[in-house]
């Protein structure tokens, strides 16, 4: 009866051992589709992102087509958007103290040229001629 006993024990054991011995070698494995890092922009190239920028114009250069923001000056090119009140305008409707909003990307040499630029505050949802949010009616009883 011990022999049977222990031939069964020994049986079951190695059954469960080769059940289990692919579980064991897969943790072992490293992930073969496992996305690659992310590669490092080489200094120097640039990101074609555009970065927001707001604040209050502090010079408007129309012979060199620039707009100072703080610090920072914003060429104006010909493909740049320029807006007022929702309406296209031009670098001329620009005026010192005025609100101004907008993007633009990283140039050659340093340059910011924008990419799109809002004049004046930013507009509320009444202020662009859209419908505001209809209250809700309450029912007397």
């Amino acid at each position: 009866m011990k022999k049977t006993i222990l031939k069964s024990a020994l049986l079951g054991l190695t059954a469960a051992a080769i059940a289990l011995a692919p579980l064991a070698g897969r943790a072992q494995e490293t992930k073969k589709d496992a996305p690659a890092e992310k590669k490092e922009a080489p200094a120097g190239a640039k990101s074609n992102r555009a970065i927001p920028f707001k604040g209050k114009i502090d010079a408007v250069d129309k012979v060199a087509k620039t707009i100072k923001v703080g610090e920072r000056v914003f060429q104006i090119t010909s493909d740049t958007i320029i807006k007022k009140a929702g309406k296209p305008a031009t670098l001329d409707d620009a005026v010192v103290g005025e609100e101004i909003g907008g993007a633009y990307r990283a140039g050659e040499k340093n340059s910011m040229n924008a990419v799109s630029v809002r004049l004046g505050a930013k507009e509320s949802a009444g202020e662009k001629g859209e419908k505001a949010p209809a209250e809700k009616k309450v029912m007397k009883e």
